[in-house]
């Protein structure tokens, strides 16, 4: 048997007990010490972040910005090329099925050119303005609106997976 845990006085080492105290507290207190440096370098991320948070809104803001005013004018060049379309067709309205119906067609025309000029002329806040203007104006027709152009994307998607 070993004679240091037999007699542990006799060779001037303390009890097995009591290191193994003296490791569970150094232990404990190697534990506490990498908790606080990991508490420290986890404080430093969470600041970098919240400072670059700041810089990554603006950049997402300013992106969706550019975003929003390049569909803005897609979406008045569209309205436009429509308007333009029916315009230039009128006159084959005219023959096919009548100047009533031909006169009709440039109304709408011209209705959607001045739409389209509307568009260009405003800014992004004053389209979201308006738009919630008319939603609370108009809810139902508002719906019916969104329900048909949710309609017609779904088809256009759908048929361009055939």
């Amino acid at each position: 048997m070993d004679d240091t845990l037999a007699n542990p006085t006799s060779t001037g080492e303390k009890p097995a007990k009591e290191r193994f105290a003296k490791a569970i507290e150094e232990a404990k207190a190697g534990a506490q010490a990498l908790g606080k440096e990991a508490q420290e370098r986890a404080d430093l991320y969470r600041e970098k972040v919240t400072s670059q948070s700041g810089e990554w809104t603006a950049q997402a803001k300013e992106k969706a910005t550019t975003y929003a005013n390049e569909g803005k004018a897609k979406a008045s060049e569209g309205i436009a090329a429509v308007g333009k379309l029916v315009s230039e067709n009128a006159g084959l309205i005219d023959e096919k099925v009548g100047v009533k119906y031909g006169d009709y067609a440039r109304s709408a025309a011209q209705s959607l050119q001045d739409v389209s000029a509307r568009i260009d002329a405003k800014e992004l806040d004053e389209l979201a303005e308006d738009a919630k203007e008319f939603v609370r104006k108009s809810p139902g027709l508002a719906i019916g609106i969104a329900a048909v152009g949710g309609f017609l994307l779904a088809r256009m998607l759908r048929g361009s997976n055939d």
